[in-house]
């Protein structure tokens, strides 16, 4: 089935989005940092194929979706547009919800926010919150995490900006080792090229230490994928995830395979999610 690229208004910003499939419950994919909805291009027509009406937006601020003019990035900003995207495209509570890193977090949150909203929930990379703020106590998570404490400087913007963005080429090699992320990356550097856009993207982790966030477990139960190669949220770090999703909840680590594990091993993670929505 063909993706094609549309249009939606939801929590009064107009979101760009990927879309594929016209009928069934929204199957709606989240991406993270540094990405795009093209990151899921091999799993919108398998859940087209499957019944759902697949839809993966470039989250606030990255481009064409607009930049908000309020500046709001929190986890609970991000929910509000998951759970406003389901109103807007007028799903029921059949519709799914799976996010990969910033995605995976909204994700919880949404989840739990609007549990009315969400058969199911699928979640990669990045652990519920709790867990996640656990591993920054660790040595080697907080050496992992490096950029995170560069994105509260001033320097940010330059860092990441300068050599036509050679930092994203980096971190997509250091997270995802052998994976050749050259298509990936561009798609990322022309969402992120305006100053406005990437300042917004960095904005998301300027508010994990000032905004409030949502550390409720969603009730829905959630399949919790992660590579074992990860670079960016090491596995040790994933420990205790199960006991911060619902009891009908599963936790699986993947062999081989590092941070963008749905690109890595599409087919292998697609056949997963696919299950677990069944």
């Amino acid at each position: 089935m063909d993706i094609r690229q549309t249009t939606i208004t939801a929590n009064d910003l107009r979101f760009g989005a990927l879309t594929c499939g016209d009928d069934g419950p929204l199957a709606l994919c989240l991406h993270g940092f540094p990405d795009t909805p093209h990151t899921w291009r091999h799993l919108l027509p398998q859940l087209a194929a499957a019944g759902y009406r697949a839809v993966a937006p470039w989250t606030r601020g990255y481009a064409p979706t607009v930049v908000p003019g309020d500046g709001d990035y929190s986890a609970l900003a991000l929910a509000a547009d998951a759970n406003a995207l389901h109103e807007a495209l007028g799903a029921d509570a059949d519709a799914v919800l799976i996010g990969h890193d910033w995605g995976a977090l909204t994700t919880y949150a949404a989840g739990a926010l609007a549990p009315e909203r969400w058969r199911r929930l699928v979640a990669l990379a990045v652990p519920p919150i709790t867990v996640a703020t656990n591993a920054f106590f660790r040595y080697a998570q907080l050496k992992r995490s490096f950029y995170i404490f560069v994105f509260q400087t001033p320097l940010a913007e330059l860092v990441v900006g300068g050599d036509d963005m050679a930092f994203l080429d980096r971190l997509w090699a250091d997270w995802s080792p052998g994976y050749d992320a050259s298509d990936d990356v561009l798609k990322v550097k022309e969402a992120l090229r305006a100053p406005k856009n990437l300042a917004a993207a960095i904005g998301y982790y300027r508010a994990m230490f000032t905004s409030a966030g949502v550390s409720k477990s969603p009730p829905q139960p959630t399949l919790y994928l992660h590579g074992r190669n990860d670079g960016a949220f090491g596995v040790d770090g994933v420990s205790g995830t199960a006991d911060h999703l619902s009891d009908d909840s599963r936790v699986e680590l993947l062999d081989d395979v590092g941070h963008f594990l749905h690109l890595e091993r599409a087919e292998a993670v697609n056949g997963k999610i696919l299950d677990w929505l069944r």
